[in-house]
């Protein structure tokens, strides 16, 4: 489903990424840890295009984000096809980026309807079974701010959802909740990747790799230095590097 190779990404003149390679399998759940700055947020960024890499190449399910290839050279795309391709990738953010002036029904339809072009009807619908799925049915007609921290995630996966999205990514999506909230997305998290659920999780959740991630990367310096099932990477690291963060961590 996404295969990532040599990619690389610099601001300015700081490197952020450093030639990672990344492959995750149709169903698959890859959880990516490291320490601040290592890049992970950086990572899920240049999977949808939110920036452009400076080299290498990201495909999703068999096709080049972003680019395509014209004699052996990536040229970019325009920005509506990149759009396009975006709509297969959903991205839950840190801090939700919901409307504020729109309601929760508002929030999710938007999308389908205007870069879909589903009917509205059917994106009501969507939406509503979307909102059964995490949990908050009945929530529909309230606004961002009459919910909690973990009400308002669990709308912005519910608003990913709607999307019927290949890829889901996840950037910290716990980071910004109070720890009492943090377990209703965590939950509706799980129940996504026992669906079979493709998805890209970068997090501080260490329990949470453990209990659900097929493959635990760790990401340090903009360099994959070691990846492989929770039970081995989380538990018997091979990289001193990751050693010493796992150390602090846990």
């Amino acid at each position: 489903m996404l295969k990532i190779s040599g990619l690389h990404k610099s601001f300015g003149a700081t490197p952020v990424l450093r030639g990672v390679d990344l492959t995750v399998a149709r169903g698959q759940v890859t959880c990516v840890i490291g320490p601040s700055g290592s890049g992970k947020s950086t990572l899920l960024r240049c999977i949808n295009h939110l920036e452009k890499v400076d080299a290498g190449r990201v495909e999703v399910d068999g096709a080049l984000v972003g680019y395509r290839e014209v004699g052996g050279r990536l040229r970019e795309l325009p920005d509506r096809v990149v759009a396009r391709q975006r709509a297969g990738i959903g991205m839950v953010f840190q801090n939700f980026n919901l409307f504020g002036h729109l309601t929760v029904l508002e929030n999710l339809i938007e999308a389908p309807i205007g870069v879909l072009g589903v009917p509205r009807a059917q994106a009501r619908e969507r939406a509503r079974e979307q909102l059964r799925r995490v949990g908050l049915k009945g929530r529909e007609d309230a606004y961002p701010r009459q919910l909690s921290g973990g009400q308002q995630q669990r709308i912005a996966i519910a608003r990913a959802l709607t999307m019927e999205p290949k890829l889901l990514l996840f950037d910290e999506p716990t980071s910004a909740l109070d720890p009492e909230l943090v377990g209703e997305v965590l939950a509706v998290m799980r129940d996504l990747a026992q669906a079979g659920q493709t998805m890209v999780v970068v997090t501080h959740e260490i329990g949470f790799a453990r209990e659900v991630a097929d493959e635990v990367v760790f990401l340090d310096g903009g360099e994959v230095l070691e990846s492989g099932p929770p039970e081995e990477l989380l538990d018997n690291p091979r990289h001193p590097r990751t050693r010493e963060f796992l150390h602090r961590v846990l």
